[in-house]
């Protein structure tokens, strides 16, 4: 078999590389069915882009890098592609974009234009002796133990991270450009729950509350969710991607309020009520009892002196936690670091060691927030390639 491209790696990045680099295009991958990643996100509806996207929310060794293909192919671009296949979608928060119906709706879109293009889909499939040739690239496709050897002028390597490992995910990428001699950035699992060896908060297992959590950059505001080996929710998995291990994150609860000024007018007010009762109106019952069991809760409101107010105000929204460690691949949405963009062109996505070869999507050194953020890098990256690809 002979192809202008070969693509490995049937995700979202793979997918929408092959349904636009034109010429004869082969997707291959050893899952069962494509986009597996996308079938499985925003709880089945996939959040496919985000509206506020930009390079300020992605983490990399060189954070300039992810400019040019976001600029080049942006949500907008993403969202006519969408309108245009008649797929209906809504804005749940923070410029997160849904499916109104199902994830699988943007699987069958690109599987639609993939088979618009003439690509060629092969599925179950391992690909096993990939090497560079003379006039391109040489591999053996490996299906229920039957090996057909395919050449191709073009590669395209876009089969992700580590994240999810019981999808499919495993290091391939990394191992290819290690061996065409590029650099691999340190590797960890990001968006990812935090977890504590002493299951400090299995009594409040199942709370939730707003929050602004910070890890070494910038403060997430949105939901804290408590849970027997730790702490969850969108505000933990944004802080995770900038979380070292042994490091503590802070937390500032109910971050919309401001308890100083509360709690004083509430002891003139109404001082003979307990500084628990008037601390359950802004907090979930169950956390301020747990609080209570960290702190001095105790008392009414109108014996709080103004030093002692600043203090619960402090353990309030300056909560120094450190984790244990994380839930780790099992669980990570995404992976942080990969194939180094020292030697990858931004433009292209193409490898300055390797003519022909690109890599696009989560395998390369470009993390995006929570919110849809990784998949539009995803089209952004694919596009740039697929652009580039001559045919």
């Amino acid at each position: 078999m002979d192809f202008d491209t070969l693509i490995i790696g049937a995700g979202a990045a793979g997918m929408m590389c092959a349904a636009h680099a034109g010429g004869r295009v082969l997707v291959v991958d050893h899952a069962k069915a494509p986009g597996e990643k996308i079938r499985i996100s925003g709880g089945g509806r996939c959040n496919f882009t985000n509206m506020y996207c930009d390079a300020h929310a992605f983490l990399s060794e060189n954070p300039h890098f992810a400019k040019s293909a976001l600029a080049r192919y942006t949500q907008w671009d993403f969202i006519e592609l969408v309108d245009r296949h008649g797929i209906a979608w809504h804005e749940k928060t923070l410029g997160q974009l849904f499916c109104d119906g199902s994830a699988k709706e943007i699987i069958a879109m690109l599987r639609d234009l993939m088979q618009g293009a003439g690509v060629a889909l092969h599925l179950q499939t391992d690909v096993r002796d990939f090497a560079k040739a003379p006039d391109g690239f040489t591999a053996t496709l490996v299906k229920d133990g039957k090996g057909t050897p395919v050449t191709a002028r073009n590669a395209v390597i876009a089969t992700g991270g580590k994240s999810i490992p019981k999808m499919g995910a495993t290091g391939f990428a990394y191992d290819v450009a290690r061996g065409f001699g590029h650099r691999i950035t340190a590797t960890e699992p990001a968006l990812v729950p935090f977890t504590f060896p002493d299951r400090r908060f299995a009594d409040i297992s199942g709370v939730a509350c707003p929050a602004r959590v910070t890890a070494n950059g910038p403060g997430f505001d949105e939901a804290l969710l408590f849970t027997h080996r730790g702490l969850s929710g969108p505000a933990i998995l944004q802080a995770s991607s900038y979380w070292e291990a042994g490091a503590a994150i802070t937390v500032h609860l109910a971050p919309e309020t401001d308890f100083a000024t509360v709690l004083r007018h509430k002891r003139t007010e109404d001082g003979k009520k307990a500084l628990t009762t008037e601390l359950a109106h802004h907090l979930p019952a169950r956390l301020v009892d747990h609080l209570g069991t960290q702190i001095d809760l105790k008392g009414r409101l109108g014996d709080l002196s103004d030093a002692r107010i600043d203090a619960i105000c402090s353990d309030l929204t300056e909560w120094r936690l450190t984790p244990g460690g994380t839930e780790g691949y099992r669980t990570a949405e995404v992976t942080r670091g990969g194939i180094a963009t020292d030697e990858i062109s931004s433009k292209t996505m193409m490898s300055g060691r390797v003519p022909g070869l690109y890599f696009i999507g989560e395998a390369v050194d470009v993390t995006g927030w929570l919110g849809g953020y990784n998949f539009q890098w995803a089209w952004s990256s694919a596009m740039a390639a697929a652009r580039a690809i001559p045919t």
